[in-house]
């Protein structure tokens, strides 16, 4: 089913991170004054905040982001249990159980990217791949080419409230993308929600 403009709006911002409302008429396909309608109501609900920013010569551009409660519109998955499962396995098995829990997740995850990318080479394509799985995943995921480097980025994150409580989960996503992407790059995050990021990103660089 076609979502509104309104949601379909709050999802630009969610990946944008910021957006005008003529970037937002442009993407939604959508009049001008009709992008500043959806975006006066989405401000009168507290979903969006508008920064004004002058941009050289004329008037200055406002761009529009989501605001707590428009973030919270993308919730962490099972959040409260999740969290209070992990908490249990530390303090009934100890900190090791928790490791081999992780660490049977990252190599379950691993295999299964691993038949995705099975036979692909090209490193945009595998990219593409896992760009296309962790979005199916909830991660809302994209890649871009900067200069002569990568990046890989994850504009949510569906399982924060776990990745907080252990960041082992973290380290493990990390390995496993290092891994899937091979030894010709390296990968490190720049940007991390736990940090209170908008996003998590992470830079693909050759290595020398």
């Amino acid at each position: 089913m076609q979502k509104n403009p309104a949601d379909r709006i709050l999802m630009l911002l969610k990946m944008r991170r910021e957006a005008t409302a003529a970037l937002i008429a442009t993407e939604l396909a959508i009049t001008k004054e009709g992008a500043r309608k959806h975006l006066l109501n989405l401000a009168n609900q507290n979903l969006i905040v508008s920064n004004a920013r002058s941009e050289g010569i004329g008037r200055p551009s406002t761009y529009y982001s989501l605001s707590p409660q428009g973030m919270a519109r993308f919730p962490d998955s099972h959040a409260d249990i999740t969290v209070q499962l992990l908490q249990s396995i530390k303090q009934v098995l100890g900190e090791n159980a928790l490791d081999l829990l992780i660490s049977d997740r990252e190599s379950k995850v691993y295999q299964k990217y691993t038949d995705a990318l099975s036979d692909i080479e090209s490193i945009e394509k595998k990219l593409e791949v896992i760009a296309t799985k962790r979005t199916e995943e909830g991660y809302m995921a994209e890649w871009k080419k900067e200069a002569d480097d990568y990046l890989l980025i994850e504009n949510h994150c569906p399982i924060c409230a776990a990745a907080t409580e252990c960041q082992g989960f973290c380290r493990s996503e990390l390995n496993n993308f290092q891994q899937l992407i091979g030894p010709a790059y390296r990968i490190c995050r720049t940007e991390y929600i736990i940090e209170n990021a908008p996003r998590c990103t992470y830079r693909i660089s050759k290595a020398k």
